[in-house]
């Protein structure tokens, strides 16, 4: 079941870079999503149209978008949680949009103050728009191995979300493990769970690395043939509930791992190295990715033996 090809969507300049407490420029921005598809990423989560009091760092989506030197290929997705936040997207042409439900009551009770059936109902209006406007909707179920107020979420309450997704017309069902907690079998339970309701070419993975589980969580989804997962260059994005803990697992890294394995993305792995240590810098940290620190230091080391 193993795929021989796989899709890899960044999600860095949306997910990974939402809760950096220093502003990044939008020039910064930009120029991070043209070094991600110069790379050969063909699938880029920009921003989010959300209220800039709640996530300031996204407040200048309009004007990344704006930005972007698209490429023929490439498809650029936004997430818009509600009908405003959709229309305001709208303007700047995004080729898929992204909704997102939790899988556990509790946390959808205190992320976004409604239950589970009201934040579908919430986006029901949002996904009739955007196939009205010819725009893909993805979605993606939040905490499905785990949350930081219920604890364990079992294989039957992600399908109750999959199931809601279904219902009003989401046409990508991502499972998510939001605080990083899932580990294979698990992984493949949830899984699985999707693959009931979407097809296989429609299901995808979205991993934190939290308790270091990532790759062997993308690993178990490869094995029930599942080839689209998301990944944050450079490792971006940290772990609110877990306090100092890694959050996204580094799209470096998996795409070593795919490399690895002789698996197809399209991607060329300096190149995205590249990508992660420029945002890195722009942030003035080191990147998170074990991959992107070990290549960095090969190529210092090989450039001090010339000198």
């Amino acid at each position: 079941m193993i795929p021989t090809h796989v899709t890899l969507v960044d999600v860095s300049p949306r997910d990974g870079l939402q809760n950096e407490a220093k502003q990044v420029d939008a020039a910064h921005k930009i120029e991070l999503v043209h070094r991600l598809q110069a790379a050969g990423l063909r699938e880029i989560e920009v921003t989010s149209f959300v209220s800039p009091k709640w996530v300031p760092q996204m407040a200048d989506n309009a004007e990344v978008m704006a930005g972007l030197q698209r490429k023929p290929g490439v498809r650029y997705s936004v997430l818009t949680p509600n009908l405003r936040g959709f229309e305001a997207a709208l303007a700047t042409k995004p080729d898929e949009i992204v909704v997102f439900a939790a899988a556990s009551e509790a946390f959808s009770q205190r992320n976004i103050n409604c239950s589970i059936d009201e934040s579908i109902e919430r986006f029901r209006p949002v996904v009739e728009a955007a196939h009205a406007n010819g725009i893909k909707v993805r979605g993606a179920i939040s905490c499905a191995l785990g949350c930081p107020y219920q604890g364990e979420v079992s294989p039957d309450e992600v399908e109750r979300v999959v199931r809601l997704m279904r219902g009003i017309g989401v046409d990508h069902c991502g499972v998510a493990d939001t605080i990083g907690v899932g580990t294979p079998k698990r992984v493949q339970a949830a899984l699985e769970r999707a693959l009931r309701h979407y097809p296989l070419v429609e299901v995808s993975g979205h991993f934190h690395d939290t308790y270091g589980q990532a790759l062997a969580n993308i690993y178990a989804s490869l094995e029930l043939g599942v080839h689209t997962f998301d990944a944050s260059v450079a490792g971006l994005g940290g772990c609110p509930y877990a306090k100092g803990a890694t959050g996204n697992v580094a799209t470096e890294d998996v795409l070593f791992m795919l490399d690895g394995l002789g698996i197809d993305t399209g991607i060329d792995l300096n190149a995205l190295v590249d990508a992660g240590n420029f945002i890195s810098q722009v942030l003035g940290r080191a990147p998170v990715s074990r991959a992107g620190k070990a290549l960095l230091a090969k190529r210092a080391a090989a450039a001090e033996a010339k000198a």
